[in-house]
């Protein structure tokens, strides 16, 4: 049985920035990442809009808003110190209802509390930067959004972990966990650690039960489903456009999503998946999970916490594309249904819920046991946070 000082589970991005940070802050420790799959990117980071947010959205004082604008900027950082893919577009938010104006001004106000540089803007100058777009009122420009390629970004850090001599185990699931021995299980493999770093995602909060928390969360999986605008459609975006969110729920509803490459979508969804990997179709579907995580959006139906049966009511038609075109029309009016292409960007979001409260976690969550630390909700913006989140979690750690 070999012993690592620190073993890491989930090579996604948390994961492996974790890991960055502490062989910087410990460059003779041992440290192994695990990863369920095959290589990194699998799931929620390599399937990543790429989006680099500017830390607009967040109250005061919550972990997102703490680390989202220096997380942007560190990224960038990094970025551009690796001659990795960076394009600065800018992003508008728009009111799609003349009643959402004032969010405008609450919006403005967290932006500037966090960190982010944005100003409010008339219709008049919006047309000047996004001739396409419509707004039921003014608009919130923030030019400091860029746009990434997440999957070279996974690619450069496990390549510089591994020059570092940090170890991987790819395609070995972790099977069991004994916290008091502190031992963990990868069917016939088994390791001793120092300290454990639960980074698993979507599963994190089924590794960190064992260790006897997170009793009262489970993951609520969201699919978000994406179209491709035509090329041909004659629609010119120059950045990135979103409407102003609820700010009840933890999504962002549909906007524009401009990929590295120039390409521009429409999504995504917010509608619940059969599994926490159900990509497409059946695929990824458990039938143990199915039961509970159908049983807990019912649950939240039925509570209306957080205004979730009208969200759902609207996510729910979003699966018929003439549903989902309507709403992408309400940013832009030009837009004909005929000009969304299927395309196969899709995306899970494991959404944490507190079957206690009967909400969803609205922040980044992080839970400590003896030796070992869980990072539970890391949802947006997770990976643009994800060099200042972990220098937080590294500091927790260093105080357990």
């Amino acid at each position: 049985m070999k012993t690592y000082d620190f073993i890491v589970a989930g090579a996604g991005i948390t994961g492996l920035v974790l890991a960055w940070q502490l062989r910087k802050k410990y460059p003779e420790k041992s440290i192994l990442i695990i990863e369920k799959e095959t290589a990194t990117g699998f799931h929620s980071s390599g399937r990543n809009s790429g989006v680099l947010h500017s830390g607009i959205y967040y109250k005061e004082g919550s972990l997102k808003a703490q680390f989202c604008a220096k997380g942007s900027a560190l990224m960038k950082q990094f970025c551009e110190e690796h001659k990795l893919p960076l394009d600065p577009m800018g992003k508008v938010i728009v009111p799609t209802r003349p009643e959402d104006d004032h969010l405008v001004d609450l919006l403005y106000e967290r932006a500037k509390v966090n960190g982010a540089r944005v100003s409010i803007i008339s219709k008049d100058e919006l047309k000047e930067i996004e001739p396409c777009v419509r707004t039921a009122g003014r608009a919130l420009h923030s030019p400091d959004t860029a746009v990434i390629s997440p999957k070279e970004v996974l690619k450069k850090i496990e390549e510089l972990l591994r020059d570092k001599n940090v170890e991987f185990l790819y395609g070995q699931r972790i099977t069991k966990v004994v916290p008091s021995a502190k031992k963990i299980y990868c069917g016939s493999n088994s390791f001793e650690y120092g300290f454990f770093c639960n980074c698993a995602g979507a599963y994190a909060d089924k590794l960190a039960k064992p260790f006897g928390i997170a009793d009262q969360y489970t993951m609520l999986p969201f699919k978000g489903l994406y179209y491709k605008l035509d090329p041909n459609s004659g629609i010119k975006l120059n950045g990135l456009v979103y409407p102003v969110p609820d700010l009840n729920v933890p999504f962002l509803g549909v906007h524009t999503v401009k990929s590295i490459d120039g390409t521009n979508y429409f999504g995504p969804t917010a509608v619940p998946a059969f599994g926490r990997e159900n990509y497409q179709g059946v695929s990824g579907v458990k039938m143990n999970e199915v039961f509970g995580i159908f049983w807990n959006v019912l649950k939240q139906y039925a509570v209306n916490n957080q205004g979730f049966r009208n969200y759902a009511h609207a996510e729910a038609f979003r699966y018929f594309k003439s549903k989902f075109a309507e709403a992408a029309r309400v940013l832009i009016p030009e837009l004909k249904t005929r000009h969304l292409l299927p395309c196969d960007k899709v995306g899970i979001r494991g959404q944490l819920l507190d079957t206690r409260k009967k909400e969803m976690i609205m922040d980044f969550l992080v839970e400590q046991a003896d030796d070992s630390i869980h990072v539970l909700n890391v949802v947006s913006p997770g990976f643009t946070s994800a060099f200042s989140f972990t220098e937080h979690i590294l500091t927790l750690i260093d105080r357990s």
